[in-house]
């Protein structure tokens, strides 16, 4: 039977964390959050309900998923989820999130935020405008099917270990899939469910974090497609 580990950085998402712990679903073999230097009690609550808490004082996205996955080192998972602490994403659709990989069908899943699926005012039209216009340049630059950044995904181990991650902050989603497409590596989009977040958002909820966010993506991207000709 596949392994399943599990990795939610967190910062300050102490209103939200039970819910997002006990939500997971029990195929789950290893459940682990990052307390990325909150100032609440995100870690005491979520060692409450029973997940493996790590702290990581650099603040930063991909600072916070590099910690759990070298805790994860010592005994590596088959699959590597990625969820965020907020309960914006529904756990309990991480089922049908690892499904094609468990199936061997793919080594990469993302958990597509369709509108469909999501509640009315759970992304801002800036997330919106930038997911729509980071996918786009993908598009052109490598012929890809992804149609979102969403952070809720899943990922075979060592393929994940292979992609070398190096960002520390916003760019850590863009980054994975951008690499997957450049090596060609068979992946999948699923639709999943998506709600407002509980707290207030410290990327799409700021001005600063928006901007950070954005230029980090398109710095990414423009990376990768200017390395192409180099």
């Amino acid at each position: 039977m596949s392994t399943i580990a599990v990795i939610i950085p967190a910062y300050n998402e102490a209103p939200s964390i039970a819910q997002v712990i006990r939500s997971v679903p029990k195929q789950v073999t290893t459940l682990i959050v990052v307390d990325n230097n909150s100032t609440d009690n995100t870690a005491v609550i979520a060692k409450e309900c029973g997940a493996i808490v790590l702290h990581e004082k650099q603040k930063g996205y991909g600072h916070a998923c590099l910690k759990g996955m070298a805790y994860l080192e010592k005994q590596p998972p088959d699959i590597l989820v990625f969820l965020d602490g907020d309960y914006s994403d529904f756990p309990e659709d991480l089922e049908d999130l690892v499904a094609p990989l468990l199936q061997e069908e793919v080594v990469f899943c993302l958990g597509a935020r369709t509108k469909s699926l999501r509640e009315k005012g759970s992304l801002t039209p800036q997330q919106i405008f930038g997911n729509s216009l980071a996918c786009t340049l993908m598009r052109w630059g490598y012929g890809s099917t992804f149609t979102d950044l969403g952070p809720f995904r899943a990922i075979r181990w060592k393929v994940l270990k292979s992609l070398d991650m190096q960002d520390k902050t916003y760019g850590w989603t863009v980054e994975m899939q951008l690499k997957i497409l450049r090596r060609k590596l068979p992946y999948k989009e699923i639709p999943v469910r998506y709600r407002k977040r509980i707290g207030v958002s410290k990327v799409s909820g700021t001005l600063k974090g928006t901007v950070l966010a954005g230029m980090k993506i398109l710095g990414w991207i423009g990376k990768f497609y200017f390395s192409r000709w180099s």
